[in-house]
């Protein structure tokens, strides 16, 4: 039986921390706009680690000397699916620059700043969390619904929609 591809847009973020701090972008592209985690689209036939490097380098000027993968979030995006690898790092080398993409500034976690992106906590979660490998959208009376998949759990939990579908 053969298998229908589904078509998807694959990016990555990377979680930087420097002792008690997090780096992190302020995005003002008109999409998905306020503070968010330094990343980017997979170009064509690139590994995931190498787009992730590429675009932390070329987005902040820190060039990673090792990175992991520590999870995978994803959502339907019109006909397709949005991935998004979740990446973290304390190995790094430069002098750290704000790019087109928008100003990068670290900040102590206990210090974030006003204007995250709408699921930063959950990201940051799934960064952090060795158990938490992946979260999901579903659109559900055209809300996003979070579902969070643990290595530690048997069944997936399920969070209350809190955004719009598409915003």
């Amino acid at each position: 039986m053969k298998h229908k591809l589904e078509p998807c847009e694959l990016t990555t973020i990377c979680l930087l921390t420097r002792n008690d701090e997090i780096l992190l972008q302020k995005r003002n592209k008109g999409e998905w706009d306020g503070w968010v985690f330094p990343g980017g689209h997979v170009e064509h036939g690139e590994s995931f680690v190498h787009a992730c490097k590429r675009e932390v380098l070329e987005e902040t000027g820190l060039r990673l000397r090792t990175v992991k993968l520590v999870g995978v979030k994803q959502f339907p995006h019109g006909d397709s699916r949005y991935i998004v690898f979740l990446f973290r790092s304390d190995d790094f080398e430069g002098s750290l620059i704000s790019s087109e993409e928008g100003e990068n500034r670290w900040f102590k976690r206990d210090e974030l700043p006003e204007g995250l992106v709408m699921d930063f906590d959950l990201m940051l979660e799934a960064m952090d969390n060795d158990h938490l490998g992946e979260f999901q959208y579903r659109i559900e009376d055209g809300l996003y619904v979070p579902i969070l998949f643990y290595d530690d759990k048997e069944q997936p939990v399920q969070l209350k929609a809190e955004h719009k579908a598409g915003s």
